[in-house]
């Protein structure tokens, strides 16, 4: 993200508590400018009152919308206006969206689909249609270190153990996806003779995963996520940059090919698509690759062998004897 971008700042007051504007405002400090800072709400409502004193001290614009009836949220529309008003202007490279409502999907698809950057800012409890609908999602819990709580998040799932005070992990996207995807980028770019590097790990993962920040996981850079939490890859520096690589280990052919065995066996004795056997192959030992053996298609690879099972490139499946 260029840091000269410039951001239109709107915050639904509605579903967004005042404790979090600072950090908001810091987070869009980081990645560009804010051009405008709005919040919506209806300030007549004494529980509103609370936002008066950041708004201050951060040059923040109230936005009044009053509640007409009961139950129906009218701060949407006018945010939704103003941000279609914001637009049409073309003053602004991207919008900050921070609320945790599913009602504001569409607006963040639309100005995506004008040309425009925008970053979702909400809490856990947001809805991934949001979280999708943007080019990148940021947690309010996690970006204002808010993240102490009784229980700990891993792998989408509550950790067992959690104890009060403990930092918190928002593994919005399930750890085992973003592993398979970081192993596939190396893969790729091995077959096509490419390094890879760091830089294009986390670009490609955020294009990928709109809500994928090392801080969910609770890590502060990428290269302390990769150490951490895939202790099979090798960081190493070339040309200034830092190169990722999976960790050279010792896989016996013999044993590769028992396991596709079994593979097939628990598709019924045949599998109709070969990236299958790849990823399970994957999921069955981290550092398999066709090239570690020497060729550059798995379907070379699965030929070699004098195997129970017969191969059909053409039609790129595999069979049982």
């Amino acid at each position: 993200m260029n840091n000269e971008m410039k951001f239109a700042v709107l915050i639904d007051g509605d579903n967004v508590a005042p404790k979090y504007l600072k950090a908001i405002l810091d987070e869009v400090a980081d990645n560009g400018v804010a051009t405008y800072k709005r919040v919506y709400t209806d300030w007549t409502i004494q529980a509103r009152a609370g936002w008066k004193k950041v708004m201050l001290e951060h040059s923040v614009m109230p936005v009044q919308q009053y509640s007409y009836t009961t139950g129906k949220n009218a701060t949407d529309s006018a945010m939704i206006i103003d941000a279609m008003d914001i637009l049409y202007t073309g003053n602004v490279d991207g919008f900050y969206l921070a609320t945790s409502d599913s009602d504001f999907t569409r607006l963040a698809a639309r100005l995506r689909e004008a040309g425009k950057f925008v970053v979702g800012v909400g809490e856990a409890k947001t809805p991934s249609a949001f979280r999708s609908a943007c080019n990148s999602f940021k947690l309010l819990e996690v970006i204002s270190n808010d993240d102490t709580t009784d229980d700990a998040l891993d792998d989408g799932a509550s950790s067992k153990g959690g104890s009060r005070g403990k930092k918190k992990e928002y593994a919005l996207t399930p750890i085992k996806e973003i592993k398979s995807s970081i192993y596939k980028i190396i893969d790729e770019n091995s077959n096509k003779g490419k390094d890879t590097y760091i830089g294009e790990i986390g670009s490609r993962l955020m294009n990928k995963y709109p809500d994928f920040d090392v801080r969910n996981y609770g890590c502060t850079k990428l290269s302390t996520f990769l150490e951490d939490k895939m202790p099979n890859l090798v960081l190493s520096h070339k040309n200034s940059s830092t190169l990722v690589t999976i960790q050279n280990a010792d896989i016996a052919k013999r044993d590769v090919e028992e396991e596709i065995v079994g593979i097939l066996m628990r598709h019924g004795g045949v599998c109709n698509n070969m990236a299958v056997i790849n990823e399970e192959l994957k999921q069955w030992n981290p550092n398999f690759s066709a090239k570690k053996f020497g060729y550059s298609k798995l379907s070379s690879f699965l030929q070699s062998f004098d195997a129970a099972f017969v191969i059909d490139a053409d039609q790129n499946s595999v069979r049982l004897i």
